[in-house]
Parts: C-alpha cells; structure tokens; sequence
C-alpha cells in the first residue's frame, strides 16, 4: 500500500485507518496527495505495474475557485508561512479542534500546484480502462476544498463516499 501525504503533512495516514485499504496493490492519497496519487498509478499503470484501487482522501479541488482566492493563498503564504501553515491546520480541522500531526517543510511551487491542480475526466477514464477501482472520500463540513464540486465532479468518475459531518481529515468531532 502506497500513501501520499497532504500538503505540508507527513505520516498522518492513521487518521484515514478506517477508509484505507491496506492491500498491495492500493495506492491512497490525501489531500494534496490525491494529485501525486494519481499521477504515480498513472505512471505504474504505463510500466504494468498491478494497481487495483485509488483511494482519494478529501482531494485537493480548487479548479471551481476564482483566480482571487488562489492568488490571495499565494501571498498570505508568501507574507507569512508559519502563520498561513497554522492558519491551515485549523482550517483543516474545523469545525473540530486541531489534532497533532506531523509537518513537513514546504515550498511555494507545491501550494501554487495544488491550487492549480486540474482533475480530468480523460485519467478517469484512463483508470477505468484498466480495471482500477477509483474511491473518493468527501467530509461534508470540509472548510479547505470546493466540497460540492468536487462532490459533482467525482460523482462522474468515481465511488464517491460523503460523510455529511466530517471536515478535512474525515474526522467527525
């Protein structure tokens, strides 16, 4: 089983330990993880590498936001990063209060990714063609993503699990 961490986050898979499939040939994502997820079974695909199901935690969707927002996210990063990453972990876990979770250093380019990050039904498309099983995992109380566009969009191409109270991290209080 392969993970791939959020965006400055490291070893938080334990809070997903109850969507996550632990089987060899599954690849799990959160967050901004979700990007890289898909990119890598994309890649293991094109070499016959077996994937049999992409897990897609709370995906990073900002694809409905206007230019404004993400060019707002760029310079509070730019301005204060220590206080844009705090500001970032609660709103992960709004409306519940913040857990610990391990923190990685961070570059700009990777906040500028996955704020520019577009999903396309074509790798889903692509997935499906060979035989991946695609879950999506949505909280309801989500206070980071576009929840009901992503919700839309992953209807399209994906097993979509919404749980109406969790935020961010898919916890429920």
């Amino acid at each position: 089983m392969q993970f791939f961490s959020g965006f400055s986050l490291q070893n938080e898979k334990e809070f997903f330990k109850d969507y996550i499939d632990e089987s060899e040939y599954c690849v799990a994502g959160f967050s901004y993880g979700a990007i890289k997820a898909l990119a890598f079974v994309k890649t293991q695909l094109q070499m016959g590498v077996r994937v049999d199901r992409l897990q897609l935690l709370s995906p990073a969707f900002f694809q409905t936001k206007e230019k404004k927002f993400k060019k707002l996210q760029l310079m509070g990063y730019k301005k204060n990063k220590q206080k844009y990453l705090e500001s970032f972990m609660q709103s992960c876990f709004a409306p519940y209060s913040v857990q610990k979770v391990q923190q990685v250093e961070t570059k700009e380019e990777e906040l500028q990714e996955l704020l520019e990050y577009v999903w396309n039904d074509e790798d889903f498309a692509y997935l499906e063609k060979k035989g991946v099983v695609v879950e999506v995992f949505l909280g309801g109380k989500d206070s980071i993503i576009d929840v009901e566009g992503a919700r839309e969009f992953f209807l399209q191409n994906a097993i979509v699990t919404y749980i109406k109270d969790a935020n961010h991290f898919l916890q429920i209080n």
